[in-house]
Formats: C-alpha cells, sequence, structure tokens
C-alpha cells in the first residue's frame, strides 16, 4: 500500500513516438511518392529533419522526427527500388503518439492509500521509479484455541478435529497484506490460554478463533481482561458470528472471533479485512460491497443479517448469486464450493430470486 501520492518525474512518453511501423511524414504531402530519408528506430532516433517531400521509416515506439506530423503505416504503403515510397493519406498526428499523452511530469500516478496491483508496479516503473515509500505491512498473530484441536496430518483420537482456522485465517491475513505469525493451538486451560495470548500480545493485531462465546471452556475473554486488554464490543447482530469481540491493548488490536470456521471466516471479511486494509493506509478499506442479484428465494432472519455463501454465475449483465446449500457455521467443506458472500438484512419473510443485494468476493 503507497504510503504517499506518487508523482511521475516525466511525460510518458517522453517524446512523441509511433504507434505503428511504417513512414513518417507531413500530412500536407499526402497522399504521393516521397523520397526515403534516414529511419528512426526504437531506441536510435533519426538525426534528420522530415522536410517536404520526404518519409522517414520509422518502428513503432521510434521517435518521430522533427519535422513530420503523422505516421503512415506500412501496410498503407508501397516502396520502390529508387529510394522513393508512395504513401496513402493521413491527417496530421494520425498514428502518433503525443509526448506526456499518458501522463504529464508532476501528475499524480498513484494515490497515498493505493494497493500496489500488477498495473500499479508497471505504471510506477515506466515512469522511472525505482522505490516508493509503502505502508509496512501488520504483523498479525494467530491464535486458535481447543483442548480438540490437532494438526492436519495427524491420527486423531475419539473427540478431536483437524485445527483448520488458524490455516484459514493465516491465508486471509496474507491476503490482505498481513505478516502471519500462527501460534500452536492453545488447550481449554487457562494457563494454556493465557500463554499464547501473552505470546499474540507482541503483535500489531491479535486475531484469536474459539473461546468467546460464553461457555464454561471459552476461557479467551476472561484472559484477555486479565492481561490488560479493554474489551469495546462484544457480539454482533450478524449471523454467522454473533460471539465477535474487539478490544486493544495500547496500539494491539485484538480481535476474538468465534471456533466455528465459516464464522470466523465471515467475521474476519467484516472486521479483520478493513482493519488491516485501514492499518496500511487504505483509501476505502473496506468491506468492499459488490452489486448482484439472487438466483434463488433466500429466508430472512428476523434479528440478525446474514452472510450467505453462494456461487457466483454471470448472467447477461448481472452477477447472479446461487446461495450454496448447507448454512450452518461449521460447515466448512460446503463452504469451499462458495465464492461469494451475500448480505441478506434482518426482517421478516424472504427475499425473492431475482431481488437485488450486495455481495462480498470470495
Amino acid at each position: 500500500m503507497l504510503a504517499e501520492t506518487v508523482r511521475a518525474p516525466i511525460d510518458l512518453p517522453p517524446f512523441d513516438s509511433s504507434a505503428m511501423d511504417g513512414f513518417a511524414v507531413r500530412a500536407a504531402d499526402t497522399p504521393g511518392r516521397l523520397r526515403i530519408v534516414e529511419a528512426s528506430a526504437a531506441g536510435r532516433p533519426s538525426s534528420t529533419r522530415v522536410g517536404a517531400g520526404d518519409a522517414a521509416p520509422i518502428s513503432t515506439g521510434a521517435v518521430v522526427p522533427e519535422g513530420a506530423d503523422a505516421v503512415v503505416p506500412v501496410e498503407r504503403t508501397a516502396q520502390d527500388d529508387g529510394g522513393h515510397v508512395e504513401v496513402e493519406a493521413v491527417a496530421e498526428t494520425d498514428n502518433v503518439r503525443p509526448r506526456g499523452g499518458d501522463i504529464r511530469a508532476g501528475d499524480a500516478v498513484a494515490e497515498a492509500g493505493t494497493r500496489l496491483t500488477p498495473w500499479t508496479v508497471g505504471a510506477l516503473a515506466a515512469v522511472g521509479l525505482a522505490a516508493v515509500r509503502c505502508a509496512r505491512r501488520p504483523r498479525v498473530a494467530v491464535l486458535a484455541t481447543g483442548t480438540e484441536l490437532r494438526p492436519p496430518g495427524e491420527p486423531l483420537a475419539a473427540g478431536q478435529i483437524y485445527e483448520s482456522n488458524s490455516l484459514l485465517l493465516g491465508a486471509q491475513l496474507a491476503e490482505a497484506g498481513a505478516e502471519v505469525t500462527r501460534i500452536a493451538p492453545a488447550a481449554d486451560d487457562e494457563a494454556d490460554t493465557r500463554r499464547g495470548l501473552e505470546q499474540g500480545l507482541d503483535a500489531d493485531v491479535l486475531v484469536t478463533s474459539g473461546g468467546v462465546s460464553v461457555g464454561n471452556h471459552d476461557l479467551v475473554r476472561g484472559s484477555l481482561a486479565s492481561l490488560g486488554v479493554e474489551e469495546l464490543f462484544w457480539r454482533v447482530a450478524v449471523r454467522p458470528g454473533k460471539p465477535v469481540a474487539f478490544g486493544v491493548r495500547g496500539a494491539t488490536l485484538v480481535f476474538g472471533l468465534p471456533g466455528n470456521p465459516v464464522s470466523s471466516l465471515v467475521g474476519f471479511e467484516l472486521f479483520v479485512r478493513p482493519a488491516l486494509l485501514a492499518l496500511q493506509g487504505a483509501a476505502e478499506p473496506g468491506p468492499s460491497w459488490q452489486p448482484g442479484r439472487l438466483a434463488a428465494p433466500v429466508r430472512r432472519n428476523r434479528e440478525r443479517d446474514q452472510l450467505v455463501r453462494a456461487r457466483r454465475r454471470l448472467d447477461r449483465d448481472a452477477v447472479e448469486l446461487e446461495p450454496v446449500p448447507g448454512d450452518e457455521s461449521h460447515m466448512i467443506a460446503r463452504a469451499a464450493r462458495a465464492d461469494a458472500l451475500v448480505l441478506v438484512p434482518r426482517g421478516e419473510g424472504e427475499l425473492a430470486a431475482g431481488a437485488a443485494v450486495r455481495y462480498l468476493a470470495g
């Protein structure tokens, strides 16, 4: 993410250049039979001025010689053996890329808060910038909690499940520009939970998964409080993901996400990703809602906004969103079939097929 607005130090293109292989001419001399003079090639500009009745062979990207004001494409010419070429008619500036036609020196190439996409990198290089000031990547620690958790690849004992949330969140965090540290999962034990949280609080952001509800083994919120974290909110009117918690300790942001994988995924997209982008100076940190329409009806929840998993498909000029079967918050395997989260506002009844909605791309 750019930490400051970057301005072009040069015009781009830095000179009038040819958009075609052909002949640089004076438009007033066309059509006609013209005398061939010194060529202008890319990186090797001609030193000869194009005068009345002259035509300079030119390659794409080469400097348009002094005196010329147009380029005749080679396929619209016929060269003879006597040093002359027949050219068709062109108008002034035809097939000429003007100096500064892309950007002028001093104009902004990219504003502060712009994410460095391949397009941005290409533009910065094209104006000759070898280095730019960027925001520091936030250091983020991820801690999953639960005695039942085991690493993928190990055999499961009775009552155990594979730990996937720290991997899911780690991938989301890396995608959002963070430097990620995964802490070893904490058992449902006060000492072990505190151990993991203490380690994570050294980061810019701590994201936990599990242990934020009201059960006997939900130890995260109490442990965070004992470690000096000020809780700013707990529980949100969203399904899935109701028991989301957020707090701060000094400059460290702390997000407590639910243990169910889909709830964790949704909580990240709604709260954690925008915070990370804001820390990096993003001009519009999001969430980045996009317009679409439902392909099938969806029942609304009376009390909470819902984020419904769906697959996108293009239907004429609109994005159509087909809900994925299985909306329970533990169903991460089914969620893998989705590539969008559709916002279904709270209310009575249902949203009909064809209803206009907003969604987050997955």
